[in-house]
């Protein structure tokens, strides 16, 4: 395939010598429109984030670096809020970066945008910093590859710690949130466990 700036260069020069319908033939052929597709159903419940997050370890399949349960993030900003802070939106000026460089996310290998779907074998874990920064754009397009998955019996991302947490001082869990993710830890390694 022609570099695409090379293409843009050569719609431009036809477009000059009055050649419309050369410049619409070699976008076309060269460059042409994919809309982006997009396809309902992308937010994962708890539960079904939690189940993603077991299956890969806790592991970003873009990078292979470990991530962390979201309750864990949570209840560290939540006990100390002015080493962790967290704001209810994300904003970068008041949110720890922790949260963008090991909070864990699901992604779409083959994005939703270009025919990508649902299904599990599509499905990876990744950091809220990868998964803004691909967007869009397929691992090919960005250079990147699957690393391979982890384990979760040797990385929980701290999902037992905040068990433990939870075990110790079940008054966390008035946070609606983090009653939330405990709920769906609990349920997602029951089925691990009887699975």
């Amino acid at each position: 395939m022609t570099e695409r700036t090379e293409v843009i260069k050569n719609i431009c020069e036809s477009l000059l010598r009055g050649d419309k319908a050369g410049a619409q033939n070699c976008a076309r052929k060269e460059y042409p429109f994919k809309p982006f597709q997009a396809k309902k159903g992308r937010g994962y419940s708890e539960f079904q984030s939690m189940q993603i997050f077991i299956r890969y370890g806790f592991i970003d399949r873009y990078s292979g670096d470990k991530l962390l349960f979201p309750g864990i993030l949570r209840l560290l900003s939540n006990i100390l809020p002015e080493e962790f802070p967290f704001q209810k939106n994300w904003k970068m000026t008041e949110t720890h970066i922790v949260y963008w460089e090991l909070f864990p996310t699901i992604d779409h290998v083959i994005p939703v945008a270009h025919g990508g779907n649902n299904d599990k074998s599509n499905l990876v874990t990744t950091s809220m910093q990868r998964n803004l920064a691909k967007l869009n754009s397929t691992i090919d397009e960005l250079g990147w590859k699957l690393q391979p998955a982890g384990q979760f019996d040797k990385w929980d991302g701290l999902t037992g710690l905040f068990l433990n947490f939870a075990y110790s001082d079940s008054s966390i869990l008035n946070d609606p949130y983090l009653k939330r993710w405990h709920n769906a830890a609990i349920r997602a390694l029951k089925i691990k466990t009887d699975g």
